[in-house]
């Protein structure tokens, strides 16, 4: 990941961090066995939460085993963001979040 994606994610987080915000909530990335990466940004108690997002996808993406080149992007319930994808898109997920926050 580019060094100005995990600063933007930093920012993003550090902005949010209020001494409440993050005993509850906060930014998870993972790894998955399918094999790829899977992001979480709780949205709750943020500016985000009643921000409408576009579903982001590419790629075949509604089967167990989705095969590369693929990545989904998308808000639950205005309360998380997903962002899933093959092992090649953790920087472009993140960046999908940041650019949607207006980071």
């Amino acid at each position: 990941m580019r060094n100005d994606t995990l600063a933007r994610l930093q920012a993003w987080y550090q902005k949010h961090c209020d001494g409440e915000w993050e005993n509850d909530f906060g930014v998870s990335i993972e790894s998955t066995d399918n094999p790829g990466w899977w992001v979480k940004v709780d949205l709750r108690g943020t500016e985000l939460e009643t921000k409408s997002f576009t579903e982001v996808s590419r790629g075949i993406t509604s089967n167990l085993d989705p095969q590369p080149p693929w990545m989904r992007c998308y808000v639950d319930d205005r309360h998380v963001f997903h962002g899933a994808g093959d092992p090649t898109t953790l920087q472009e997920l993140v960046n999908t979040f940041l650019d949607w926050a207006g980071e």
